[in-house]
């Protein structure tokens, strides 16, 4: 690869599996993911969601990072509006004092879950609108310019964690170059703006005490099998669970109900366009699409998830696109048609 590897770990729970197997799974992960050369693991706050354990961010860093060395770790991301910028600057200055120069901060304005959810952690849909205020309050705290007099975060205060702006629209790019700090686009799972919302970013970006340039990392989704079969029949599964997530109400669709709403419904279109950036096939195959999709989002880094159901597949889909395993020279950033591995 020309460009760093990183992980997004959704922390799902399989079928079967435990929360505590969920977590087991990402330590196990983490541990081979340190060794397997990736820059870094982050983890995205999902609220009332039964196949994802990853609510408490800053928790499962801690815990993570309590069973690894060197990898740094953080936040794709702590949704702002859950919560006040003190708390998060104490959290994550935290994490920084037990864990010196390996914690991330991404900030999103998703709530993260339905307005019920939104609801039941006592914030209200008008929280987004204070986001970019919040994130200067916040990062006020973090390098010990607070902006509200007589306040400090303990932990917290100095230790400049460093922060990325999450997003999905061009509200996040916008935000993201006026501030100078790193963009982090969602194209794993809503892949519209993409190359918009990547271009305003690096043409409007102002230099920081951060980042004198702008960085883009871009999500992008993968699954890798040494038998292309059943990367494919991953992937396939993958979608009927989406399809299950999304759109099944009182009861889980079954296998063939599932196949006709992808292939015959607006809704199965629907999957299909979540997962537009998506690699799928044998390490070969998916390295090259890997190449370039760097190319086409124009990024500085990629952030992978994996979207395979299986445990196995899933953990080895990172092991056979491993950094430290790449023994092929950078390519630059091709933008050719991409290769045809995908969804």
């Amino acid at each position: 690869m020309s460009v760093d590897l990183s992980i997004l770990d959704l922390a799902q729970v399989g079928p079967g599996e435990t929360v505590a197997d969920s977590f087991a799974a990402s330590v196990d992960l983490a541990r081979r993911a340190e060794s397997w050369g990736y820059s870094r693991i982050w983890y995205a706050e999902h609220h009332n969601m039964r196949t994802i354990a990853s609510a408490a961010p800053a928790v499962l860093i801690a815990h993570v990072a309590a069973h690894t060395d060197t990898i740094r770790l953080g936040s794709g991301g702590v949704m702002l509006p859950n919560h006040a910028p003190l708390t998060i600057a104490e959290q994550f200055g935290t994490l920084a004092e037990l864990h010196p120069g390996r914690i991330d901060l991404g900030l999103g304005r998703a709530p993260g879950g339905d307005q019920k959810t939104f609801a039941a952690l006592r914030r209200s849909m008008a929280s987004a609108d204070r986001f970019p205020q919040d994130v200067l309050e916040l990062q006020g705290y973090l390098r010990g310019q607070s902006r509200v007099e007589g306040v400090a975060a303990t932990p917290g205060d100095g230790t400049d964690v460093p922060l990325y702006i999450l997003g999905s629209s061009l509200f996040g790019a916008q935000l993201a170059a006026a501030l100078g700090l790193p963009y982090a686009f969602a194209s794993h799972f809503a892949p519209q703006a993409l190359e918009e919302a990547v271009a305003l970013y690096r043409r409007e970006f102002r230099p920081s005490d951060q980042h004198e340039a702008p960085y883009v990392i871009a999500g992008v989704g993968a699954i890798v099998d040494d038998d292309e079969a059943i990367a494919h029949d991953q992937l396939r599964q993958a979608k009927r669970q989406r399809v299950n997530a999304l759109f099944a109400r009182e009861r889980r669709f079954t296998d063939a109900e599932a196949d006709m709403i992808l292939d015959e419904m607006p809704q199965g279109r629907q999957v299909d366009s979540m997962l537009t950036y998506c690699g799928v096939g044998t390490p070969t195959q998916v390295r090259d699409y890997l190449d370039w999709f760097t190319g086409h989002a124009d990024a500085d880094e990629l952030i992978v998830a994996s979207l395979a159901p299986d445990r196995s597949v899933w953990r080895n889909t990172f092991g056979h696109l491993a950094p430290a395993a790449d023994a092929a020279p950078a390519t630059g950033r091709p933008n050719a048609d991409p290769p045809v591995t995908t969804v």
